[in-house]
């Protein structure tokens, strides 16, 4: 876990809180890690989980299939980013999405108990850590807003230029990558994927955009 210190001090969980003190921690808050190979299941719908995930290497989708096996994806989580959390807290609620490594990837557990938990000392870094992990939770539900602004949108082209239009907002830039594939935005957007790249052909011819994998400039 040694090799990882670094990332963790640098993840918003950890924020504020020194190698040192998170190596003690880690200890503390019974953490453990698991590898995982592409295609490997993290947590399942309908599972009951105890632990805050935290993604130490590679990517990780939560993503809901419906009963014809149509795929949504929810959200990306990256290197540094934990998931799972809100369930954890919820205790005995079960898990409404999946959880599915994209490539192969490590994944930290923190017992959630434990972090919410004070230690008897009370050490000012247990705090730090409950107030980032609250943070954290509100970003979240932020990220989850705006994804329902591009879910509301009508059309196809819409949603997609609700989407790239914050993307580029985000970058600060007219050029930007985004971090999905053609299927996979497709599938985070709810929208058909030849319909989609028909659209997007159509917006570059119209002089809307320009885009090469998954590079996107407006213009």
């Amino acid at each position: 876990m040694k090799k990882y210190l670094k990332l963790l001090e640098h993840t918003r969980l950890f924020h504020g809180i020194t190698e040192s003190e998170i190596e003690s921690m880690l200890k503390c808050l019974s953490a453990t890690s698991r590898c995982y190979q592409k295609g490997d299941y993290v947590f399942r719908r309908g599972e009951h989980i105890t632990t805050v995930a935290l993604l130490l290497e590679g990517c990780i989708h939560i993503c809901k299939e419906d009963f014809w096996g149509n795929l949504s994806i929810l959200s990306e989580i990256s290197e540094g980013e934990i998931f799972g959390e809100v369930y954890a807290c919820l205790d005995n609620d079960e898990i409404l999405n999946n959880a599915v490594a994209v490539k192969q990837s490590v994944v930290l557990f923190l017992d959630v108990h434990r972090i919410l938990t004070m230690c008897p000392s009370s050490c000012h870094f247990h705090g730090m850590l409950i107030r980032n992990l609250l943070s954290v939770i509100a970003s979240k539900n932020k990220m989850l807003t705006q994804k329902l602004e591009y879910m509301s949108q009508r059309t196809t082209r819409e949603k997609l230029l609700s989407y790239l239009s914050e993307q580029s907002l985000k970058a600060g830039c007219p050029s930007f990558d985004i971090p999905f594939n053609r299927q996979q935005l497709a599938d985070f957007l709810s929208v058909d994927r030849s319909a989609m790249s028909n659209e997007l052909c159509k917006m570059r011819d119209e002089g809307i955009l320009l885009f090469e994998k998954n590079h996107f400039t407006l213009k």
